[in-house]
């Protein structure tokens, strides 16, 4: 499968520079003319079920569950986001920041049995792209199941139901908390496929070994079909030395398991969120999104690999 390369190289340099002033009818433009020069994605075989972890916090665990779904459902693919962060961050960039009073949210899934079906809910911007949202009472959710017996299969349960109702999805990713807690406990055992977005400092390497030992734990005691797929380098600078010191010692280790990909720090990646829009449909020009639609390729090429 050929690479996508945004064609507009003018307006890459200058989300690059921080220089971007185009009207918003310009602006416009140019998100449909970006849309429209998204490749047509090949579905996988089977649902590829992904839990996107690493239990430190602010590493670009949530942009990067946003935006690879962005990225995949703008290639045609249909993607389901399940938002098992009780901060709810997903849910806010992909526009479901204030739910209605009669929205269920995944706190139902949770607590009530609610299937996920009857939860989830289409982003205005990217057809094919759903959302199960978090809401406010998902703050205590943990004391709460962990009273329960099998809390930690949940989660895994209502995705098996899902799947078995008749409802698709080629990708579904599921956002997990910052932390080793019983959230990140049932989106591992949820899932089929574990992505690690890894910060460029030295501190994140130590968080990653004790995520690699609970994934080794839980694929022998609950998850037998859980499999480590990638390590996506966040959060860049690559001209610096800290940070291609902390690349070369993640790849010497892991080897094939890092993705070539980058995310460097762009400007436009942070600011995103807070127009309730991943990269792709807010500045569909800059480096960040050119970065994402780069990951999501080559983790839709890990199919073969994984």
């Amino acid at each position: 499968m050929s690479k996508h390369r945004l064609a507009d190289a003018e307006m890459v340099e200058q989300a690059i520079s921080g220089q971007e002033s185009f009207s918003s009818g310009v602006v416009t433009g140019q998100r449909e003319a970006n849309r429209q020069a998204v490749e047509k994605l090949p579905a996988p075989q089977a649902t590829r079920v992904i839990a996107v972890a690493n239990q430190k916090g602010g590493v670009g665990k949530t942009t990067t569950v946003v935006n690879l779904a962005a990225a995949i459902a703008l290639g045609g693919l249909r993607v389901l986001v399940i938002d098992a962060d009780q901060q709810g961050n997903a849910s806010s960039t992909l526009g479901f920041r204030n739910l209605s009073y009669d929205q269920a949210s995944l706190y139902e899934v949770m607590t009530e049995g609610v299937p996920l079906r009857e939860v989830m809910v289409e982003n205005q911007r990217i057809p094919g792209l759903w959302v199960v949202p978090a809401s406010m009472d998902m703050a205590g959710i943990e004391l709460e199941l962990n009273a329960r017996t099998n809390f930690q299969q949940i989660l895994s349960e209502a995705v098996n139901a899902l799947l078995s109702s008749g409802e698709y999805f080629d990708y579904i990713f599921i956002d997990s908390p910052p932390s080793l807690g019983i959230m990140t406990v049932n989106s591992l055992v949820a899932a089929h496929e574990v992505l690690v977005p890894l910060q460029a400092e030295y501190l994140a390497l130590e968080g990653l070994t004790q995520l690699t030992k609970t994934i080794d734990m839980l694929v022998i005691r609950l998850n037998p079909k859980l499999r480590f797929t990638a390590i996506l380098p966040t959060m860049v600078t690559t001209n610096t030395l800290l940070g291609k010191g902390v690349l070369e010692e993640v790849r010497a280790y892991y080897g094939d398991i890092v993705m070539k990909t980058i995310i460097p720090r762009n400007v436009a990646l942070a600011e995103a969120p807070s127009h309730e829009e991943s990269i792709l449909t807010y500045q569909p020009g800059s480096k960040g999104a050119k970065c994402y639609l780069d990951a999501a390729y080559e983790l839709i090429s890990r199919e073969v690999k994984s």
